[in-house]
């Protein structure tokens, strides 16, 4: 009993509480994408609602365990992690949505392989860097990381460029905050830009229309131009209170597509106003400031930088999401955490959390 009682005493109870904040906005607004004349309890409105429950679930299964045993898993970790991620080219299991191939059919609901792999990446690889920070100052060192992350990486970028940029991202916040040398840093950050039209010239043609949507927002022939075009128009005319809720029209009439994963935030904005969108983004302010807390407050470097890694996924994230709805960002199929459609999305981003919770609660407590 007592331990339980450490559990509710040392947790962050407020990082706790902003996740209910985001499951009924996301239950309301995926619930508004179907609202035809009234509200009623839809397919999705039950997936999202389950998706809560399991994750929820999830989350407590999590803080029983001390996040330093997944240290002594690594191996195991490592290769069932790439395993999964192959589960989507078995016949007659993976699936294809939107151009990729990244999702596994799993009966009543499709599951999306990546959303679990990116929280074991940031276990292993904050496992990895907490072992050899020292060699992060070399060239060598950091070709090392890189390796390690590779496998990952590639195999994603094959079917999801927007997790593969994600995780690109969490490796490149994690390297800095284990430690390298800031010039070593801008001379990677150079060769990489001079890259870039390397890279392109390896992406599916899917991955190459949203790019050339972007560079080319005019035209609305090309993928992705059509819904941010219909996004815009939509956050815009919501105004500055919104034309109320269920009563947005290019949600109504079907002008946004994607409405309730992908383009959730115009929904919002359209609906509830530049005061509604405001709300979201203080709400998800405040969820990354707390989680900043915990990663300064970490026990050892290993703590520190799993939070890093999942603070880092969860701000790319929501910064990608709201700038695409904006016409800002490319078109990257990158959801809302917690407040998009997607039922592996919320039971990945509350295991996340329970990770991040758990590292919190052990720098609370020598002897747990």
């Amino acid at each position: 009993m007592d331990y339980f009682r450490n559990l509710l005493k040392n947790i962050d109870k407020l990082l706790l509480f902003l996740p209910l904040c985001f499951a009924v906005i996301s239950i309301v607004m995926v619930g508004s994408t179907s609202y035809e004349g009234q509200f009623i309890i839809t397919k999705d409105i039950t997936v999202q609602f389950a998706a809560y429950c399991l994750g929820t679930i999830a989350l407590c299964i999590v803080l029983l365990f001390d996040y330093k045993t997944f240290e002594s898993m690594e191996k195991i970790i490592y290769a069932a992690s790439i395993l999964f991620l192959l589960t989507v080219y078995i016949p007659g299991l993976g699936v294809e949505h939107y151009g990729s191939r990244a999702w596994v059919d799993l009966g009543p609901i499709d599951m999306q392989p990546s959303e679990l792999v990116k929280i074991s990446f940031v276990l292993l690889f904050a496992n990895y860097l907490s072992r050899k920070r020292g060699t992060l100052d070399t060239l060598k060192g950091i070709g090392m990381a890189g390796l390690y992350a590779a496998p990952f990486i590639v195999i994603i970028l094959k079917e999801d460029l927007g997790t593969a940029v994600v995780m690109c991202f969490m490796t490149v916040v994690m390297i800095f905050t284990a430690g390298i040398d800031y010039k070593l840093f801008a001379k990677l950050g150079g060769v990489f830009m001079i890259s870039m039209p390397i890279l392109y010239r390896f992406m599916a043609s899917h991955q190459k229309e949203r790019i050339d949507a972007f560079l080319h927002p005019e035209n609305l022939n090309l993928a992705g131009n059509y819904q941010v075009y219909n996004s815009k128009i939509a956050i815009g005319s919501g105004g500055i209170f919104g034309k109320g809720l269920f009563a947005g029209t290019q949600k109504e009439l079907k002008f946004l597509p994607v409405q309730k994963s992908d383009f959730i935030f115009s929904v919002i904005a359209e609906e509830l106003g530049m005061i509604g969108g405001a709300v979201v983004i203080l709400l998800y302010v405040a969820f990354l400031y707390r989680m900043l807390k915990i990663a300064d407050n970490a026990k050892d470097m290993y703590g520190s930088l799993i939070v890093i890694g999942i603070l880092s996924m969860f701000c790319f994230q929501i910064f990608e999401n709201i700038a695409m709805a904006m016409g800002i960002m490319p078109v990257t199929g990158i959801t809302l955490p917690f407040i998009s459609y997607g039922g592996s999305s919320v039971v990945a981003n509350m295991v996340a959390l329970g990770i991040v919770l758990n590292v919190g609660i052990r720098s609370k407590i020598i002897n747990f």
